[in-house]
């Protein structure tokens, strides 16, 4: 998603509507909410909203599951004002009750979350994010991270902040420097896959990738592209290739109501835990309840600022 949420956000604010619109009618879309519509609201661009961001990295080395499991699930939550926002990183290997599959095969059972859509797709991980947080999944957009050195490569390459110094263990083995660096296409995923280097494993992956999207939102915004018909069109045409959106996702209305966003005033958190555990021979994220009840529930207020304010990131 972040891709085309990114262009969304920002485009919105700069008035391309006739491109969202091509984008709109473009893009995949699928039936993420397949066995879920049963008493649920109708959609509506007003008030504050959720959408559930799922990626996966198809051509990630250490990736072994890649066809069936999400590798990044995000809910990205929108303040009623449209004017800010906040995007969860929920860890895949977080340890939850996986609901009854819609279909009626599967699930209902304790795993790692991202087994979800391995064994239900989109409709089942929409089913366990709302019950493992209480918080109604209002849009769905799923995203082949891999496919975004395309779009990286269209806006001219990123600059993200390295936080220390790693050699990656994949392919060539490039070497970052600590500090600001700039990444094309094929480093930026390179970078956003290490996480055997780093103290906090699969937590610096996460850290990375939302670094990444911020980077990229950061670079539509500042380079000209989403001003410059041609720059524009192909950093779209690359978008539309790698992301899928559920059915009534609207990108024009949605644009229109994020007008008012930047990437400033995007906050990147993590769905609160309590690390790393083993549970019946698995490797696994165990969830500090507490803390993330409370947080879901000032999701569901829009209240997410008071949130952070009581529980300010460690530094």
């Amino acid at each position: 998603m972040s891709g085309l949420l990114v262009v969304v956000l920002i485009a919105g604010g700069l008035g391309f509507w006739t491109y969202l619109k091509s984008v709109g009618d473009d893009v995949k879309r699928t039936d993420a909410f397949a066995g879920l519509t049963g008493g649920r609201p109708a959609k509506t661009v007003d008030g504050a909203f959720n959408i559930l961001m799922l990626g996966s990295d198809s051509r990630d080395p250490e990736n072994i599951e890649a066809d069936a499991r999400t590798d990044t699930i995000m809910l990205l939550h929108v303040n009623a004002q449209h004017d800010q926002a906040n995007l969860i990183s929920l860890p895949r290997d977080l340890w939850v009750h996986v609901p009854k599959n819609p279909n009626g095969e599967g699930g209902n059972t304790n795993a790692k979350i991202n087994a979800a859509f391995a064994w239900g797709g989109a409709p089942l991980m929409v089913k366990t994010v709302e019950e493992y947080t209480g918080v109604l999944v209002d849009h769905v957009a799923m995203i082949d991270f891999d496919g975004l050195r395309a779009v990286t490569d269209a806006l001219g390459g990123v600059d993200m902040m390295v936080d220390q110094d790693v050699t990656s263990i994949h392919g060539n083995h490039r070497f970052w420097a600590k500090g600001m660096q700039h990444f094309s296409g094929d480093a930026a995923l390179d970078y956003i896959r290490q996480r055997k280097q780093f103290p906090d494993g699969d937590f610096a992956r996460i850290r990375h990738q939302q670094a990444f999207l911020k980077a990229m939102m950061d670079k539509a915004a500042d380079s000209g592209t989403l001003a410059n018909p041609f720059k524009l069109k192909g950093f779209l045409d690359s978008l539309t290739k790698v992301v899928v959106v559920d059915k009534e996702f609207e990108l024009v209305d949605l644009a229109i109501q994020f007008r008012g966003l930047r990437s400033s005033n995007l906050t990147f958190l993590t769905s609160p835990n309590a690390g790393p555990d083993t549970i019946d021979g698995e490797s696994v994220i165990v969830s500090d309840k507490q803390k993330a009840r409370a947080l879901y529930e000032a999701v569901n207020r829009d209240q997410v600022a008071d949130w952070i304010k009581a529980n300010p990131p460690q530094k």
